[in-house]
C-alpha cells in the first residue's frame, strides 16, 4: 500500500459531500498484495488482473435445442420439407460423417452440429414418420444454433481487472477451464467503539448508559464486503487505552474505524492521540446526519474516525468508508447506483448541505413506485434506518421540497 500525499485542508472547512468524497478517493489505492487461489475459495474476492479467453467457448458450433440438424438450404419455399433421418447425434458423441441433400440428424442441446448443417429445427416442430421428417417453410437458416466462440472467442477479455466474483463468474471461469485465479488479498479492518457511557451486550445498564449499536451496525456493514474483521470492542476513555488500541489496530490492519469523538475540542486527547500517531485531517462536512468526519492514516493504516449517532455512522460508512474500502480492496470504480422517482410528500430544505433522509419505495395505488421518507430523521433514530430501503438524498444546493417533486435515491441494495 502506497503512503498517500498530505491531505491540505484547513480543518474548519465545510467540505460537500462530493469534496470530501474525491479527498478520500485520491488518497486510496488498492494493496498490491496478490493471491492466487482455487476458484471455490474465489466467490466474493476482486480480480487482481484481467483473464483472457484461451479457448472459444463454446469450443464447438452445437445445438441450442432437441431436435434436428439440417441444412438451412433444404428449406422449401411455400410448401413443407422433407428430410431423411440418417444418424442421431448426443451430447459428447459427435458424427464424424457428412449430411448429405436431403438428409437430417436427430441432434440432442449441445451436440456438435455435423459437417454439412446449420440449421436447428426443434422437436416440436417436426413431423416424423420412421425416418422421414416434414417440416414447414416457416423456419429460417441458422436459428437455434450456438456458434463456437458465440460467449467467449479466444483472445477475448473474459473477466476485467477488479470484478468482484460472483456465481456468474464463477461459472465463467470454470467454463475457461481454469481452476486457480489472481485475486487482490482480502483487506483487513479494524474497528473500535469510545466511550465511558457505552456498555456492551451482557453488561447491566448504570445511571446514564448506553448499549453500543454502532459496532454491531458497523459488523453487519464489513461482513457484506467480505473482509477480515477485528472487532476490539469498547474502548474507554482514557488516554493510555485510546493510544494502545489505535496502536494495536494500526499494527494489525489495512483501515481502522471508530465512532465517536471526531469532533473538534471533543474527547481533545482522541486527538491528541491521533496527532502523534498519524497524520489525521478532522473535517466538518455539510451534510445531515454526520457532519463531523476524521481521515487520514495512522502509521500504514487508513483511519476513518465517524461520528457517534448510530444513523450518522451508517450514512458515513455508506456515503464515504465503503466506496474506500472496495477501491482498497481492489474493486473496480463504479458510479453509485441512484435513480429519480416522484415523492409522494413535502419536505423542509434549505441550500447549503446535502441531506440524506432515510426513505421507503413502493407502489402507489397506479402501480407506479414513489418514495417517501420513513418519518422522524433524528440521527439518534436507528430503527428509521431498519424501516428504510433507500436514501432519499436532497443535494447541497437543493431548497424545499413539494409533493410530486422528483428527488434522487439511492437504494440500499446498490450497497451491497
Amino acid at each position: 500500500m502506497t503512503n498517500p500525499e498530505p491531505i491540505i485542508v484547513s480543518d474548519q472547512k465545510n467540505l460537500t459531500v462530493t469534496q470530501a468524497c474525491a479527498l478520500i478517493e485520491s488518497q486510496t489505492k488498492s494493496i498490491s498484495c496478490i493471491n492466487k487461489i482455487d476458484i471455490r475459495s474465489a466467490l466474493g474476492r476482486y480480480i487482481a488482473k484481467d483473464i483472457h479467453s484461451n479457448i472459444n467457448v463454446p469450443s464447438h458450433t452445437n445445438s441450442a435445442m432437441d431436435g434436428y440438424a439440417i441444412n438451412g438450404d433444404d428449406i422449401v419455399s411455400n410448401s413443407d420439407t422433407k428430410l431423411t433421418v440418417v444418424c442421431t447425434v448426443l451430447a459428447g458423441q459427435p458424427y464424424d460423417g457428412k449430411i448429405e441433400k436431403g438428409q437430417c440428424a436427430r441432434i440432442m442441446t449441445g451436440g456438435m452440429m455435423p459437417e454439412g448443417t446449420d440449421t436447428i429445427i426443434m422437436q416440436e416442430d417436426v413431423e416424423r414418420t420412421n425416418d422421414i421428417i416434414s417440416i414447414q417453410s416457416c423456419h429460417r437458416k441458422g436459428q437455434n444454433v450456438r456458434q463456437a466462440g458465440e460467449d467467449l472467442a479466444i483472445g477475448q477479455v473474459a473477466l476485467r481487472k477488479g470484478q468482484k466474483i460472483m456465481p456468474a463468474e464463477l461459472g465463467v471461469i470454470a467454463s475457461l477451464g481454469l481452476s486457480e485465479i489472481k485475486v487482490h488479498r482480502r483487506l483487513r479492518v479494524a474497528f473500535f467503539s469510545t466511550g465511558d457511557e457505552l456498555r456492551s451486550i451482557g453488561e447491566a445498564l448504570g445511571d446514564g448508559d448506553i448499549y453500543d449499536s454502532n459496532r454491531y451496525s458497523l459488523y453487519g456493514m464489513l461482513s457484506r464486503l467480505d473482509v477480515d474483521i477485528l472487532d476490539m470492542g469498547v474502548i474507554a476513555d482514557r488516554k493510555e487505552d485510546i493510544e494502545s488500541a489505535f496502536q494495536t489496530a494500526a499494527d494489525n490492519a489495512d483501515v481502522v474505524i471508530t465512532s465517536g469523538g471526531v469532533s473538534v475540542g471533543e474527547a481533545d486527547f482522541v486527538k491528541e492521540t491521533l496527532d502523534k500517531l498519524g497524520e489525521i485531517k478532522f473535517w466538518k462536512i455539510a451534510m445531515k446526519p454526520g457532519r463531523p468526519l476524521a481521515f487520514g492514516k495512522i502509521k500504514n493504516a487508513f483511519f476513518f474516525g465517524l461520528p457517534g449517532n448510530p444513523v450518522a455512522v451508517m450514512v458515513t460508512f455508506y456515503q464515504f468508508v465503503q466506496r474506500a474500502i472496495l477501491m482498497m480492496a481492489g474493486a473496480e470504480a463504479k458510479p453509485r447506483l441512484q435513480f429519480q422517482l416522484p415523492s409522494s410528500e413535502a419536505f423542509k430544505k434549505t441550500p447549503g448541505r446535502t441531506i440524506f433522509m432515510r426513505g421507503v419505495i413502493s407502489n402507489n395505488k397506479n402501480g407506479e413506485p414513489t418514495v417517501r421518507s420513513t418519518g422522524q430523521q433524528g440521527s439518534g433514530i436507528l430503527n428509521s434506518m431498519s424501516q428504510a430501503n433507500c436514501f432519499i438524498i436532497l443535494a447541497h444546493d437543493d431548497g424545499p421540497v413539494h409533493k410530486g417533486d422528483i428527488v434522487t435515491v439511492e437504494p440500499f441494495e446498490g450497497f451491497i
